[in-house]
């Protein structure tokens, strides 16, 4: 690109493409995780290690950018939570949920909330 071509890009623009980055890799770990599970013990191991540098990777280049994810997989769900349930007309509301997936990750900044995350729930058996 020649220099008279040069755009200048915001912060606001860098900062969302940090986003989506961010979630666009948690997405790709969840599937390289499920693939994980395919293969034999040993390289299972080795694979994990890759993958336990590369999220932590991610994860410094979030808080260099003061953003992290927050997964809450397996928490309680509770309507004001920062996650969007796309199944919640399946259950009643006196029903107790869980989180039982997340297929989007929240994005927490040091300011709050910068980005809402996407969940499937079920219902808790007591």
């Amino acid at each position: 690109m020649a220099d008279s071509e040069q755009t200048t890009i915001t912060p606001e623009a860098m900062r969302e493409a940090v986003i989506s980055m961010a979630v666009e890799s948690w997405r790709f770990g969840r599937v390289f995780d499920r693939l994980l599970t395919k293969l034999d013990a040993g390289e299972q191991n080795r694979y994990k290690s890759q993958f336990r540098w590369f999220v932590k990777k991610v994860e410094e280049a979030l808080e260099q950018a003061d953003l992290r994810i927050v997964n809450v997989e397996g928490h309680p769900f509770d309507p004001g939570m920062a996650a969007t349930p796309l199944n919640i007309e399946e259950f009643d509301a006196q029903d107790a949920l869980m989180v039982d997936q997340m297929l989007e990750p929240i994005i927490m900044g040091k300011e709050g909330l910068v980005k809402t995350g996407t969940v499937t729930l079920r219902k808790v058996e007591l």
